[in-house]
């Protein structure tokens, strides 16, 4: 199909198109601005018609069937009146101080979503690093604007992962998870008290969180007492299960036995209950030689019970009464555990309430270690954000 035929329905309206070159490795397209019947001044915003010259730009446009495309538009100077200044008219589809137009951009901003990295995108396109991440962030800003000003959720899930460690210590990232949307709400930078609520101070509506899951994290709960005044705090029921399984593994490394004890000592972290008869026989007969892994691995079962307890009220007894069974134990890994359970008794009750755990902020975290992974890590935390944000949401 001849290029004037392709022109007419590729070019805007104002355009039009007088002969095609080829240029670099892709085409150039000579088109002429027509003319208005007046053009605005973009200082004052007066109208004139006083011509004062010709002058012509050449832009980047989006490419046709893969080849490169370029733009030489024919344009005329005005002159302005009211600022005794002349100026150039301008092209709806170029931007003021740009040279690309706004469908190569929106080609450029699609395909870094689409591409599995940006050094794709960068050959295809045959433009330079700097202008592609300018082009991708900024259309991931104006993403993200859609939600500025969104009110906190009522339910929110709160976790920290790592971000880098350049500057000779490790920073860490805090999540804000929408627990019943399920969805990335925001991100900031470091997990001390300080820092989070200097981020997120300007989020409107953190009266009306009711409850957030946290782990044991001494700063967070500080934090969500501060911060949300009306929200109910649940120790998640993932991090509470997983407290005595670091030492009852230590117990079970320094133990040599046979090769045919190699499957019974996997048997310990499972659980119990998905046993079945003969393999739990097993398992006894086995931990009979060994009292202090017995000792581990029948507290982890039996802090395992009490979550599967149903209702309030029966939680509470349960725990308090594994906590009164934990006292005369002569373990130091046991009365960590009794303490910790002691300090965060009521978060952990609360759980018997609402039934909201971590599970959805974890497996947000796994997605944005993915990102760090396929961008061979982020400098930029500002960067980090955006991509996490829009890409998470």
């Amino acid at each position: 199909m001849p290029a004037s035929n392709v022109a007419q329905f590729f070019l805007p309206k104002e355009l039009k198109f007088i002969v095609s070159k080829p240029y670099k490795n892709g085409f150039i397209w000579e088109v002429v601005k027509l003319r208005n019947d007046f053009e605005i001044c973009p200082k004052c915003g007066s109208q004139t018609n006083v011509r004062c010259g010709k002058v012509s730009v050449t832009v980047r446009e989006a490419p046709i069937r893969n080849d490169p495309l370029w733009l030489k538009i024919h344009k005329h100077r005005y002159y302005c009146k009211s600022c005794r200044k002349p100026f150039t008219e301008s092209v709806d589809c170029v931007w003021p101080k740009r040279r690309t137009t706004y469908y190569f951009r929106k080609s450029v901003a699609r395909d870094c979503e689409s591409y599995t990295n940006l050094s794709l995108v960068r050959r295809d396109h045959h433009c330079s690093s700097g202008f592609l991440y300018k082009v991708h962030y900024d259309a991931l800003k104006t993403k993200l604007n859609e939600r500025k000003g969104s009110p906190w959720p009522t339910v929110l899930g709160v976790d920290e992962h790592f971000f880098s460690r350049r500057k000779g210590y490790t920073e860490f990232t805090t999540v804000f998870c929408d627990l019943k949307k399920r969805r990335l709400f925001e991100m900031c930078l470091g997990k001390d008290k300080k820092s989070i609520v200097e981020q997120v101070k300007h989020i409107p509506g953190r009266e009306n969180v009711k409850v957030v899951v946290i782990d044991m994290s001494n700063g967070y709960r500080s934090l969500i007492k501060e911060f949300f005044p009306n929200a109910i705090i649940i120790a998640d029921k993932f991090h509470m299960l997983r407290l005595i399984t670091p030492a009852l593994l230590k117990v079970r490394k320094n133990i040599h036995g046979h090769r045919q004890d190699l499957q019974r000592r996997r048997l310990l972290l499972k659980n119990r209950e998905d046993l079945d008869y003969f393999v739990r026989s097993d398992v006894d007969e086995y931990l009979q030689n060994y009292p202090e892994l017995d000792e581990l691995y029948r507290i982890k079962e039996r802090l395992r019970e009490v979550y599967r307890c149903r209702g309030y009220r029966i939680a509470k007894i349960n725990l308090e009464r594994l906590i009164n069974q934990m006292t005369s134990s002569s373990l130091e890994a046991v009365q960590r555990l009794r303490n910790t359970l002691v300090k965060w008794k009521d978060e952990v009750l609360n759980y018997f309430e609402n039934r909201w755990t971590n599970g959805f902020t974890e497996a947000t975290n796994g997605s944005a270690k993915a990102l760090q992974r396929r961008a061979r890590g982020y400098k930029n935390f500002v960067n980090y954000r955006l991509k996490t944000l829009t890409t998470c949401f």
